[in-house]
């Protein structure tokens, strides 16, 4: 697709037939005027009126792909900045989470990366972050009725670990649990997966997502361990589109201030973190 540059600032329907992109458009009616102009920037967009996102589509409660449609927090927050920008909105197909930040470096195929992607100086180094939306910690998920639930009794010879490619909790568990067996894989839900059904012995992932997955979907597992790490997320764009940052920025911040962001924290996890 060719790129196009606009001056406007400013997600989500029914999966196509053929499943080659998920589409969204508008947010809620009492938002949809643009961000104020004093903010904006020239900024590139891969597709005119348009805002792609990319992402794994399987980290709930931020991001999911349930019944041919996303659904979560990030979700709702891109369908929000979207209407704020006077954009609509597509989501790729789900996408690799340690493919997403090449996506958006080599740019051409989406705009933005939005799943719950921790900042750190190693990615900032390729790409830019937006400000922070949203505070995480990592966590460990084990069978209820395993022997080994700390994290010195995990970090052992014969134990393996599941963690997501390309995360901070594979990052984690390398560099704290090397005596065990780290075993990276495509999405969180394989993680959990396997160690319900017993190939694995323990998962380190972000504290939300395996908490979710532990009370909603595999209810056999239960975290046992909550690491500090001090995260924050943020939404992945190019170095070369810095109008795009500021403008989202800015509509974040104003959904900070009307009340909107905390609005859709109530929504997701129940209460407002500061």
């Amino acid at each position: 697709m060719s790129t196009y540059t606009t001056t406007r600032r400013g997600f989500f329907g029914a999966a196509s037939a053929v499943a080659l992109m998920l589409s969204a458009c508008g947010g809620s009616s009492d938002s949809a005027a643009p961000a104020a102009d004093e903010a904006a920037a020239d900024y590139t967009l891969v597709k005119e009126g348009t805002l792609i996102v990319a992402s794994d589509l399987d980290f709930p409660p931020l991001d999911s792909f349930e019944d041919g449609e996303a659904k979560g927090f990030d979700v709702d927050l891109s369908n929000e900045i979207a209407s704020r920008l006077g954009l609509t909105c597509e989501y790729l197909p789900p996408t690799n989470f340690d493919a997403i930040i090449p996506m958006i470096k080599q740019g051409g195929k989406a705009d933005i990366g939005n799943s719950a992607f921790s900042i750190t100086e190693e990615r900032k180094a390729e790409i830019d972050f937006t400000d922070a939306y949203l505070d995480s910690n990592l966590g460990i998920a084990v069978k209820s009725d395993a022997t080994a639930k700390d994290e010195e009794a995990l970090n052992a010879d014969g134990i393996k670990i599941a963690v997501q490619s390309g995360t901070t909790g594979e990052a984690y568990a390398k560099e704290n649990m090397a005596s065990a067996t780290i075993v990276p894989l495509t999405t969180v839900t394989e993680c959990m997966a396997g160690l319900s059904t017993g190939h694995y012995d323990a998962v380190c992932a972000d504290l939300p997502v395996v908490g979710n997955m532990c009370t909603v979907s595999f209810t056999d597992c239960e975290v046992s361990v909550e690491i500090p790490t001090g995260e924050q997320y943020g939404i992945v764009v190019s170095k070369d589109n810095p109008g795009l940052t500021a403008a989202i920025n800015q509509a974040m911040a104003d959904m900070q201030a009307d009340g909107t962001m905390d609005e859709l924290k109530e929504k997701w996890f129940g209460s407002v973190s500061e």
